[in-house]
C-alpha cells in the first residue's frame, strides 16, 4: 500500500467506519465497536490493497467523467467504507469468514450455533428441581481427575516406591490395599512392632521376647498407650 493510499484509509474511509459500525453492526458475543472498527479498518486496507493489486486506485471523490473520459479505473473512499460495513454485518472479520466455526461470527448469524456462559443458570425442567439453582458449570462439571494429573502423581509416586527398600514398598502397598499389617510376611515386615520407631529392631537381642511384645505387636494398641499416658500426664 502506497503512502497516500494509507493517508487515504485514515482520513477518510476510519471516520466513516466509526461513526457507522456502532449504529448499522450487530455485536456477536463479546464484541464491541471499538473491536469492530479495528476488524473493519483491517479489511478496508486489504480491500485498498488488492484494488492497486488489479490496477485500480482509490480516491477521495471520483468527480466527473468517469465513463470514457479517465483512463485509470478508480474506487472511492466511500465505496470502500459500505462494502468494508457490509462484510462486518453478514459476520465476516479480518480472522476470517467461516460459517462452520462454532465461534466464528457468521455461524452465530445464521443461528446454527449459539455462544452461552457456564455462569447462567441451568433450565429447570421437572417438578423435583427446587432448592438452589444449579450453573451450567455445577451440571457439566466432573469430580474425576484430569489425565495429566492422575500421570504426574504417578511418575512422582513411581520415584517415590523406586528409593524405598523392599520392606518399605512392602508395608505402604498393605496400608494402601487396607490389608491388616500382620498378614505380611515375617521376613519382610521383621514384625509389625517395630512400625512406630524402626530403630526397636537394632535395640532388642536375638531370641528375646518382652513381656508386652504381643501388644507391641498391635501398632493401634501402641497408640492408644500412648495417648493414655499423655493424658495422664496433664492431670
Amino acid at each position: 500500500m502506497s503512502p497516500q493510499a494509507g493517508f487515504l484509509l485514515q482520513d477518510q474511509v476510519l471516520p466513516r467506519l466509526t461513526s457507522a459500525i456502532p449504529q448499522a453492526v450487530s455485536f456477536i458475543g463479546s464484541e464491541d465497536a471499538e473491536e469492530l472498527v479495528q476488524d473493519g479498518t483491517l479489511i478496508a486496507a486489504q480491500m485498498i490493497h488488492n484494488a492497486y493489486q488489479a490496477g485500480k486506485q482509490v480516491v477521495k471523490n471520483p468527480g466527473a467523467g468517469r465513463r470514457g473520459t479517465r483512463k485509470l479505473r478508480t474506487i472511492s473512499a466511500g465505496n470502500v467504507a459500505f462494502y468494508t460495513i457490509q462484510k462486518l454485518k453478514c459476520g465476516r472479520r479480518s480472522t476470517g469468514s467461516s460459517t462452520v466455526d462454532v465461534y466464528g461470527s457468521g455461524t452465530q448469524i445464521n443461528g446454527t450455533t449459539r455462544l452461552t456462559s457456564l455462569d447462567e443458570a441451568a433450565p429447570m425442567t421437572g417438578p423435583d428441581d427446587v432448592g438452589e439453582p444449579l450453573v451450567l458449570h455445577d451440571v457439566l462439571s466432573n469430580d474425576q481427575e484430569d489425565p495429566a494429573t492422575k500421570a504426574a502423581r504417578k511418575m512422582d509416586w513411581d520415584s517415590f516406591m523406586a528409593g524405598l527398600s523392599a520392606r518399605d514398598q512392602a508395608i505402604i502397598n498393605c496400608l494402601v490395599e487396607g490389608k491388616p499389617l500382620e498378614q505380611l510376611d515375617s521376613a519382610v515386615s521383621q514384625g509389625t512392632s517395630g512400625l512406630e520407631d524402626p530403630g526397636l529392631h537394632g535395640q532388642r537381642q536375638p531370641g528375646a521376647n518382652p513381656p508386652q511384645a504381643k501388644l507391641e505387636r498391635q501398632p493401634r494398641c501402641l497408640r492408644e498407650r500412648l495417648a493414655c499416658r499423655e493424658e495422664r500426664r496433664h492431670l
